[in-house]
């Protein structure tokens, strides 16, 4: 298990610090509705100030466009990138053999059941897996610092890359922020962390951060504590906080999990548009196949800590070349559908005594006994990058996409 994310530029607080009870003098706890208030543009309260007209100057600076590269460059490679955890029962292999890569302003989606390793990747990239903890292997290359892997650098460089250069949001926006702290104050030291301004301009800036991604009054709100945000504001401000110093890789990890669908359906157009204002690159973790679909250009299937395929969204969609994949893209509910939903049976292997061969194999329906011996790895599966770990990809295709809430053959 990973211990609570560290504190620093882009990396917003973790759990672990006591709770601050609701009903403390001064402070009261938005009441149920307070999410669809909020978002309807509840007018300032009684007694409110006005906030200050943003300067231009500021408001252009916020969320200005990334450094200009062409489109389609390479940003970050990963190869061979393997991440092994020491645990009470054993040493987990939770990233075993990932390669990918991503381009400038492209959006990545990283699918799967939980404890696939999609987590652990993120956290590999960003250098937040504790020494302690974990080994790390193989190479992470973000192309603007040169051809030097990120897992060689010292805490000083990773200190100068986090914020500006690469950010993240946890999945968990009720226990991703110091309690003790307003919301404000740890904005300003995001928006501190790589630049130097003034008390009033860092002020400023942190004030249209939070109008920026929809948070309603964003004076007042810079005053609020975490417990006195709504789910979904308190994701929006997570949000502000990583796009502090206009990073040019985001990574999102299933930033919608605890949110209910119409605030999901928010969150993601909010990340959208915020990276096709920018021109950022995003790579976004979900378990969810139908919010990758949504907002991705490419999507990457994890499994037991491998990937089984990767490919332009509309293709992996389309004519999937994995059983597993498959199975997936079969289990999404349809409207209309009754009776009991599928699922995919069986469960996943331990990743701390994997079994040779292909990892689906106990739960594949085209099973047959080489897969239970083959050196598995990344096939063409049709071109234009598509690629699964599977012999009988072909097969695969024959069969054509899975109907959606449709038990998988």
């Amino acid at each position: 298990m990973i211990p609570a994310e560290p504190t620093g530029p882009g990396v917003p607080a973790g759990p672990g610090l006591p709770p601050v009870e609701p009903g403390l003098p001064g402070q009261t706890a938005p009441p149920p509705d307070a999410e669809l208030a909020e978002l309807a543009g509840a007018g300032l309260e009684t007694g409110e100030e006005a906030a200050p007209v943003p300067d231009p100057e500021v408001a252009e600076a916020v969320l200005a466009p990334v450094a200009s590269s062409a489109v389609g460059t390479p940003l970050l490679t990963v190869e061979d990138l393997r991440t092994y955890l020491a645990t009470g029962h054993g040493v987990v292999r939770a990233v075993d053999g990932v390669s990918f890569s991503l381009a400038q302003a492209e959006v990545l989606g990283i699918v799967g059941e939980s404890g696939c390793g999609k987590s652990v990747t993120c956290r590999t990239i960003m250098g937040l897996v504790p020494k302690s903890l974990g080994h790390s292997n193989g190479r992470v290359i973000y192309h603007p610092r040169g051809e030097g892997s990120l897992l060689d650098a010292s805490q000083n460089q990773w200190q100068a890359l986090r914020g500006s250069q690469l950010a993240m949001i946890f999945q968990d926006p009720m226990t991703a922020l110091n309690p003790v702290l307003t919301v404000g104050e740890q904005l300003l030291e995001a928006v501190n962390a790589h630049a130097k301004l003034t008390r009033a301009e860092a002020q400023a800036r942190a004030v249209e951060l939070l109008r920026r991604v929809g948070i309603p009054a964003p004076q007042r709100r810079m005053r609020d504590y975490p417990f006195q945000f709504s789910g979904g504001m308190l994701q929006r401000a997570l949000i502000a906080i990583a796009l502090a110093s206009s990073p040019r890789l985001l990574l999102a990890d299933e930033p919608t999990t605890s949110l209910d669908v119409i605030i999901q359906d928010q969150i993601l157009s909010l990340l959208l548009e915020l990276q096709q204002d920018t021109g950022m690159s995003m790579i976004l973790v979900s378990h969810d196949l139908a919010v990758i679909t949504e907002v991705c250009d490419r999507i990457i299937v994890m499994y037991a800590g491998q990937v089984v395929e990767q490919g332009r969204a509309a293709t992996i969609i389309t004519e999937p070349r994995h059983p597993y994949t498959r199975a997936l893209l079969g289990a999404l509910p349809q409207a209309g559908h009754q009776g009991e939903l599928p699922s995919i049976p069986g469960h996943p292997p331990s990743l701390i005594d994997p079994p040779a061969g292909c990892r689906f194999a106990p739960r594949c329906p085209l099973v047959t006994d080489k897969c239970l011996t083959w050196e598995t790895e990344l096939l063409d599966a049709g071109g234009d990058g598509h690629l699964a770990r599977c012999w009988r990809h072909e097969e695969v295709a024959r069969q054509g996409p899975a109907q959606q809430g449709t038990e998988v053959q």
